[in-house]
């Protein structure tokens, strides 16, 4: 599962990518300094996993993980092929959520494209560029089911139905993933691949000293009322602030987050927000070799759940030994919580939640 990081040039896409990966992509104060997208691997931050490591001294700890990919900044004209638009938009397809960055911050030493910051204005201009190139792909698919559809093809029919009532949202100049639709009617729009109708998340890019109280900053007050608008998710982050924390040790992030009474870093609010954003949850197993995350996504039946630790358990599910980590943590361990009948037997319907430690019974 993707996430690609978008946003105008210079807006603090890369130097938020090295944070987020501490891969070192390139950042610099000019235009289109990423062309080719950087792609990084982060961790899940899961306090639970560390308790359950402790709880059996395992020799190993494994969190889940997620791909972010940091893509070259876009511009006005994009979807008619201007700055690096092409690219642009074909690496944007490919993921399957969008941290969409934007600037909120004032610094003169660095060049903002549009001349000033504008946070509603630079959202517009993204916006738009996605909407047009979400036009052209739908009108073209249109064009296709229409023929179908007045063959009688029942399939076409509901379609073109949902596709035409797409394009009339968009071309008012809102994003597909804020027209509302029934469930059976989301389903039908996912099959035209639609940029605007990806999970989106805001994220604010400030400045330290809009952090002291950013509920009073016009700009970031703006970003937070479009998210709202379009059912889209929201996060303001200081993105040079987050690079610096980025570089200490673990005692001294703990040390800085002390002085300054910061529960969690801006990074870790990040990736589990952009774990959330594409519906997915974890399941831990846990014994003395290995404490470790599953990647599932939320419905998920314990069989499939089951098939992501190896394929023969979904083939020869029998059973799952199912216990909540919060009662495992207060019963003190998975016999512990048997032994006081808290370890629940499950079978095939059974819907996986987040924080189920589980024990599969299989047979192949």
């Amino acid at each position: 599962m993707k996430l690609g990081i978008v946003g105008l040039p210079n807006v603090g896409k890369s130097t938020l990518f090295n944070a987020l990966t501490q891969a070192g992509a390139q950042s610099a104060n000019y235009p289109f300094c990423t062309i080719e997208p950087n792609v990084g691997m982060v961790s899940v931050p899961d306090e639970r996993l560390e308790v359950l490591g402790r709880m059996y001294n395992t020799q190993k700890i494994t969190p889940a993980t997620i791909e972010f990919v940091d893509i070259a900044g876009l511009v006005r004209g994009a979807s008619k092929g201007e700055g690096l638009g092409n690219k642009f938009l074909s690496h944007i397809r490919e993921v399957d959520a969008i941290i969409h960055v934007v600037r909120c911050f004032e610094d003169s030493n660095i060049i903002h494209v549009e001349g000033g910051i504008n946070p509603a204005r630079d959202i517009e201009t993204i916006n738009l560029e996605l909407i047009l190139a979400d036009i052209e792909s739908l009108e073209k698919q249109i064009g296709r089911v229409e023929k179908l559809a007045r063959s009688g093809d029942k399939v076409a029919k509901e379609q073109f139905s949902v596709y035409t009532l797409a394009l009339e949202h968009l071309k008012k100049g809102e994003p597909a993933r804020s027209l509302s639709l029934t469930e059976d009617e989301q389903k039908i729009l996912k099959g035209a691949f639609l940029i605007t109708a990806k999970p989106t998340l805001y994220v604010a890019n400030i400045s330290q000293e809009q952090m002291a109280d950013p509920a009073l900053e016009p700009n970031i007050v703006a970003v937070r009322e479009i998210a709202n608008k379009e059912k889209a998710e929201y996060l303001e982050i200081c993105a040079n602030l987050e690079a610096d924390l980025a570089t200490l040790t673990p005692d001294e992030l703990e040390e800085y987050k002390r002085e300054f009474g910061i529960k969690e870093s801006g990074l870790n609010r990040l990736i589990k927000a952009s774990y959330s954003l594409l519906g997915l949850i974890s399941y831990l197993t846990a014994g003395e070799k290995e404490v470790r995350a599953w990647t599932i996504k939320k419905g998920t039946k314990a069989p499939a759940a089951a098939g992501v630790i190896h394929t023969d358990f979904e083939r020869g599910f029998i059973k799952a030994e199912v216990v909540p980590y919060d009662t495992l943590v207060a019963c003190g361990g998975f016999n512990e919580a048997k032994e006081a009948g808290k370890v629940r037997m499950e079978g095939k319907d059974y819907v996986v939640e987040d924080g189920d430690v589980m024990l599969f019974r299989f047979n192949v």
